[in-house]
């Protein structure tokens, strides 16, 4: 058993304030434990959203020591304790209370995605032929859990507040998703260059190193829509052949 301080925000839309809260902590916890804790014998009106405590819900979200991170995953021994475990709201998104922010912004974005356009089958008993390669690639981005970490970190959201251009990380991973679905034969490089902003991403790759799922964001989904949105605006031939069809 050992003591350690947590230094969380307490406040609301308004405004708040770093409080200081000590209590015991033991081998094995995790950051939510702590918090539990302190709600329990001494906050009892900390507001703090969670759900599964197993890393697959996404919801408590926060900021730990200044990172975006899960705190029902973020064990107590990976940080040090000598000095206040500091713990805030995500910041690129308003606060309600305490640890708890607003992020209805995300699911109103993803309205705006051109959803899923399936190909005619292949046959007539509506029965469609790929690839598995083509299978496996899309499925990385389902490992997606919406924590919204990522969506945090991205500086063009949380130091930027850039929510009316840019659509972040976690939304190019869904047109990504669409885009390279085998089945798909929708178009959203327009959207990806005009309404959703993928050029403000400069490929900084913040985004892949909070993802607790590990899903390489940069790599495999933002890089490759770049090139399409290239390829189809910026391309030469391409324009000149667009300028001829006009």
């Amino acid at each position: 058993m050992a003591v350690a301080t947590f230094r969380i925000w307490r406040g609301n839309s308004e405004g708040g304030e770093f409080r200081d809260y000590t209590t015991e902590v033991f081998p094995g916890m995790v950051v939510l434990d702590a918090v539990h804790r302190i709600q329990a014998e001494q906050a009892n009106d900390l507001a703090v959203r969670w759900n599964c405590k197993a890393g697959k819900c996404g919801s408590c979200s926060a900021e730990i020591n200044g990172n975006p991170r899960l705190m029902c995953m973020t064990r107590l021994n990976s940080l040090p304790l000598d000095r206040p475990v500091a713990l805030q709201p995500m910041r690129a998104f308003p606060p309600i209370k305490d640890l708890v922010t607003d992020v209805s912004w995300n699911y109103r974005v993803k309205k705006t995605i051109r959803k899923f356009e399936p190909r005619p089958p292949d046959d007539g008993n509506g029965t469609w032929l790929m690839a598995q390669a083509d299978v496996d690639r899309v499925q990385e981005f389902r490992r997606c859990i919406e924590c919204y970490l990522c969506q945090d970190v991205c500086h063009v959201l949380r130091e930027h507040s850039l929510h009316d251009y840019f659509v972040g990380p976690r939304f190019l991973v869904h047109t990504a998703a669409l885009e390279m679905h085998p089945l798909d034969i929708g178009s959203r490089t327009g959207d990806l260059k005009n309404q959703h902003g993928i050029s403000y991403c400069n490929i900084t790759k913040c985004c892949t190193k909070v993802c607790p799922e590990g899903i390489a964001i940069t790599d495999n989904a933002i890089i490759p829509l770049k090139e399409r949105v290239v390829d189809e605006y910026f391309d030469p031939v391409r324009k000149l052949f667009r300028i001829l069809r006009t």
